[in-house]
């Protein structure tokens, strides 16, 4: 069986950065454990799959290692196929998830702007090994989906060199860590061993969180945002009440057709 298989890079425009996503274009959904099998195989933070509904399209989200609630980067790149290689019309994409309800993207420009939910995270007391795993202290933490570490700087951000064996034992998805930037509104960084990703390059899901955080701290209602990940990414964010926009530039790295076996 073969499945036209692409690669792209989401939240940058240029090679080698941003964050890799693989995108699968499906006729009907394949077993979880196959498409769990691609997953892994591709070593991609994510791979998106997605089927052609008509009006919308029904989409998945896999690590190498689970299925996820929700990705951005991932979406955003399956939205940069569909406009960029397979033609579709107009300036608008709905997808449909099981986990994340119907999400859009809508492109504006060179940049396609996700909208997503809203999902501010609640003030708690930091879990007890938070600390040690980050091998630092935030001013304060937040619980959502994922733990949100709050630091003083982009400096103490870009500092961090976690023990992942460590934040791999929190019980959460993963550990965003967020600081004011010094030439952007705020950075971040995203920990996810627990899900088979140590340091994911860019976040899409990470900012339904820090998105209401900041506009709140900031009373700013758009923002820019900065992940500091090797490979790093620019996000172009707003706060839209029950919703997110999240926005960004996307290239495509491969193009191609994967050969899997038959179900």
């Amino acid at each position: 069986m073969t499945i036209p298989y692409y690669e792209v890079l989401a939240f940058t425009n240029r090679q080698f950065a941003g964050n890799p996503a693989g995108v699968c274009i499906l006729n009907e959904w394949l077993p979880d454990a196959l498409l769990q099998a691609i997953a892994a195989e591709n070593n991609l933070a994510e791979t998106a799959f997605f089927i052609d509904r008509g009006n919308f399209y029904d989409i998945r989200w896999m690590t190498p290692t689970v299925e996820m609630d929700l990705c951005g980067h991932a979406t955003l790149a399956s939205a940069h196929v569909l406009f960029q290689h397979l033609g579709r019309p107009g300036d608008s994409i709905r997808f449909q998830s099981h986990t994340g309800g119907e999400l859009k993207v809508d492109r504006s420009g060179d940049r396609l702007v996700l909208d997503f939910p809203s999902r501010p995270a609640a003030a708690c007391e930091a879990p007890s090994r938070l600390a040690e795993g980050l091998r630092a202290q935030p001013r304060e933490v937040f619980k959502g989906r994922d733990y949100l570490a709050v630091f003083e700087s982009e400096t103490d951000v870009v500092a961090l060199a976690p023990v992942f064996d460590i934040v791999a034992e929190i019980d959460a998805h993963g550990v965003i860590v967020t600081a004011p930037g010094d030439d952007c509104d705020f950075v971040s960084r995203y920990f996810a061993p627990r899900v088979g990703v140590p340091e994911d390059p860019v976040t899409g899901s990470a900012h339904c969180a820090l998105i209401p955080y900041w506009a709140n701290r900031l009373g700013k209602r758009e923002m820019r945002a900065r992940q500091l990940s090797k490979r790093g990414g620019e996000l172009f964010c707003e706060d839209r009440g029950a919703r997110v926009g999240i926005g960004g530039a996307a290239v495509t790295y491969i193009e191609g057709t994967m050969h899997v076996p038959n179900e």
